[in-house]
């Protein structure tokens, strides 16, 4: 790719530079990875191997995220799994075209929001069997491999059996996660069973087995998608749901299908932006980033207050619509094309002060947050491109454990809103709750350019517009604009019902300077600090011209870019 670092002199007036590089590019703490044949990117480098075996032995970018997504659920099991839900962009090299797949799963049909009301819940709890709602990553396994995939699910499955049989050496960054959460999900029913080493999580370099998951990995490889959903897995997690108080049943999970979606987007000076629409959050990065197209975002400058300060207040604006529309759209009729029209983004951006930061801000008037992911993106030799993006939700999820499965059930139902039944996000029978996590990619000429994701609850939204700016109107190459410090909004209105009413906090990473701090407050806003709480970020792109990926893999996680 073709990426320029020459703004890296000018942005250290404003920042402190994380690593001084010979090539002069003022944040990247490693170089792109450049490939021609095939390309990987994840948050875990036996991911990210197991994903190029698959390519090297002839299999699809479809077969290579699928081994990756099996690994990840085994050695990220704080962040993803089976129990959770799936999304992806898929660039198909044959049509020339972005498919865009919705894995999201469903609230149980004897659920509904008067359980919530009658006892006077504001909120669906995060542990327990009251958030959890139907798993939908399996199905969207095997209905994406059976449109893009080329080699059979018992081998592109294999590695994530062989490690879970034999074992894997849990890596920094997933045993700081295992350790900081499991308190809370101690005591449910599976968890210590599955994630526990003599009642405490595995340490970082410590060789962690989880027999009970390669043993499900197996029935899926040999019996398919129905031993998830008909089979012999349904009947287990129905039972299980059962006997601790959910309401999950197997008919819940027989009934379960998927959807191909039509990807969303923007053009953002001259480049399309693609995201996923509602019930994910994609469209939100999208209405930021036409907000946002209204100012001179280049001469502001990368880590300036005055850059800082109108992308905080394009967010706040955002995620008022977030909160307001985002939600199913089989029991909603949503807005998209309004919410994404520059005209609509014009009227929103007069309601910026450039000088002060807003306490609040309405919502569009029309007719009508933790979170933990996992986020791969993969390039074959072929030229398709996949950007996938799965989760359980919160860190562990749910803490259920289903009798001898080897996976926690995810916590997705917890977004739902069971303070108004009149919300579009209210909880119903069957319905999907508004989603955080989304898979992104860009077109340039209506050609493939960029696949990339940033996994993290609320964050991504804000996230994704980072990294598009960062490459954009600053020129910086994949790796540098996923390591360059980022903000992260917190306290906006949200789809289970809170409302901001005093401006939010804006979390800076270390990185930006005390002059650009000090101008922040001065504005107003509210500055906060926080580790662990900006995402994590993979990306692929691809120069059509010489052929060559590049793939890049941030420091914030364990992960790893590689290709061959």
């Amino acid at each position: 790719m073709k990426f320029s670092a020459t703004i890296s002199l000018i942005v250290l007036v404003f920042t402190v530079s994380a690593q001084d590089r010979l090539t002069g590019e003022t944040f990247t703490t490693r170089s792109e990875v450049l490939a021609q044949n095939g390309m990987a990117a994840t948050s875990q480098p036996l991911a990210t191997q197991a994903a190029l075996a698959i390519l090297k032995e002839g299999g699809s970018a479809m077969d290579a995220a699928i081994a990756a997504n099996a690994v990840l659920g085994l050695v990220e099991p704080a962040s993803c799994g089976i129990g959770g839900d799936i999304f992806a962009i898929v660039w198909d090299a044959d049509e020339q075209k972005l498919f865009g797949f919705n894995g999201s799963g469903r609230a149980p049909r004897a659920l509904s929001i008067d359980y919530f009301m009658d006892k006077g819940m504001k909120y669906v709890p995060f542990y327990g069997p009251l958030p959890v709602s139907v798993p939908g990553c399996v199905d969207g396994w095997f209905k994406l491999h059976e449109k893009f995939g080329t080699l059979p699910m018992e081998r592109i499955l294999e590695p994530a059996i062989t490690y879970g049989t034999e074992g894997f050496p849990v890596s920094e960054v997933i045993a700081y996660e295992m350790v900081s959460n499991y308190r809370a999900l101690k005591d449910q029913p599976g968890f210590a069973e599955t994630y526990l080493i003599k009642g405490v999580p595995p340490k970082k370099g410590e060789v962690f087995k989880n027999p009970d998951l390669a043993n499900t990995y197996k029935t899926l490889a040999n019996k398919g998608r129905d031993a998830f959903y008909k089979g012999e897995i349904a009947r287990t997690i129905a039972s299980y749901m059962k006997k601790h108080g959910g309401f999950l049943s197997y008919d819940d999970m027989a009934n379960h299908t998927s959807n191909w979606v039509e990807p969303v987007s923007t053009n953002y000076r001259g480049y399309d932006v693609w995201e996923l629409p509602p019930n994910g959050q994609g469209t939100a990065a999208l209405q930021m980033l036409n907000i946002l197209e209204g100012y001179d975002i280049a001469a502001m400058r990368f880590g300036s207050p005055e850059y800082l300060h109108v992308l905080t207040e394009a967010k706040k604006l955002a995620y008022e619509d977030r909160a307001k529309f985002y939600a199913d759209p089989d029991f909603n009729k949503i807005p998209i094309d309004e919410l994404l029209s520059k005209e609509y983004a014009a009227k929103r951006r007069q309601l910026i002060n450039l000088n002060v930061a807003a306490d609040t801000y309405p919502a569009g008037d029309m007719e009508i947050e933790t979170g933990n992911t996992t986020y791969l993106t993969i390039a074959d030799k072929d030229g398709n491109m996949v950007s996938l993006i799965q989760s359980i939700y919160s860190e562990f999820a749910s803490g259920m454990v289903p009798d001898g499965l080897g996976f926690v059930l995810q916590n997705r139902g917890q977004m739902f809103n069971v303070q108004d039944k009149s919300h579009a996000n209210a909880l119903e029978p069957g319905k999907r709750p508004f989603h955080t996590i989304i898979p992104a990619f860009i077109t340039k000429d209506g050609k493939p350019w960029v696949s990339f994701g940033l996994m993290g609850g609320a964050v991504q939204p804000q996230g994704h517009a980072q990294i598009v700016v960062n490459v954009v109107d600053f020129g910086m190459n994949l790796q540098e604009a996923g390591d360059a410090p980022r903000m992260r909004h917190r306290g906006s209105s949200q789809p289970t019902g809170s409302k901001m009413t005093n401006g939010g906090t804006l979390n800076l990473e270390s990185g930006f300077s005390a002059e650009t701090l000090r101008e922040l407050r001065k504005k107003g806003h509210r500055i906060g600090v926080g580790v662990g709480i900006y995402g994590g970020y993979q990306a692929i792109g691809v120069d059509l011209e010489t052929k060559v990926y590049s793939g890049a893999s941030e420091s914030r996680k364990d992960g790893q870019a590689a290709g061959y």
